[in-house]
This record gives structure tokens, C-alpha cells and sequence, in this order.
């Protein structure tokens, strides 16, 4: 058996309070994203070398491979837009670094609109 790191994480994504609808109307998704991202991935200033893979890359991962339509509903200037609550393994991603956390195999990150009509 070997000691190097895994190449991929494996992590369940779930979408409630109405935005299942924008990712085929799926709750659940379970996804693998590589351990090791560009930094230039997320916004970082040129391509100098790889990162720990985190939430802001997973947001722009769902945006370009899950996201259906309207992504003004899901993504605003490249992370969440306000009204979308984030829980990682149910726990406010706010209490957990926001974008910054690093993913872990086994993640359960949750994405729920709090927005409502009325």
C-alpha cells in the first residue's frame, strides 16, 4: 500500500429550497474533483503551480459541469450570490473559511436558497 496522496476526492453536493431546479431537478449529486487544482482555477493572479482543491473551485465545477440554467441564480462574481446558504457537513461554510476551505473526501457540502418570492 502506498503513502501518496489520493488524486481525486470524492464529495456528495446536495441543492435545496428551489435550487435542484437549475441542476436537472437533482438534489444529490455525488461528484470527483481533482485533489489538485490550477491556482489560476479560482482567480488566482497567472499559473504558478497547483492548490488544494476548495469550495471556490467546486462552486465554478458545479457552474461549468452541473449548472442547466440561470446560473445568475447560483453564481455572482464567482462565488455563491447572497441568499445561498453553504454548508459543509452541516456546518456554515462561513465558520469553515467560506471559499477557502479545503475539500476532504467524504464532504457533504449542502447549497440552499433562502431567497423566496412573496
Amino acid at each position: 500500500m502506498s503513502d501518496a496522496p489520493e488524486s481525486t476526492i470524492s464529495l456528495k453536493v446536495e441543492f435545496g429550497g428551489g435550487l435542484e431546479l437549475l441542476f436537472s431537478n437533482q438534489r444529490t449529486h455525488n461528484i470527483s474533483l481533482p485533489a489538485q487544482v490550477p491556482i489560476s482555477a479560482t482567480g488566482g493572479e497567472g499559473n504558478k503551480g497547483t492548490k488544494s482543491v476548495d469550495i471556490a473551485y467546486l462552486i465554478l465545477w458545479l457552474r461549468d459541469n452541473l449548472l442547466k440554467e440561470r446560473e445568475e441564480l447560483f453564481v455572482e462574481n464567482g462565488t455563491v450570490r447572497p441568499g445561498v446558504l453553504v454548508l459543509v457537513n452541516d456546518t456554515d461554510w462561513e465558520l469553515e473559511g467560506e471559499g477557502e476551505y479545503g475539500l476532504k473526501h467524504g464532504d457533504e457540502i449542502v447549497f440552499i436558497s433562502t431567497l423566496h418570492g412573496g
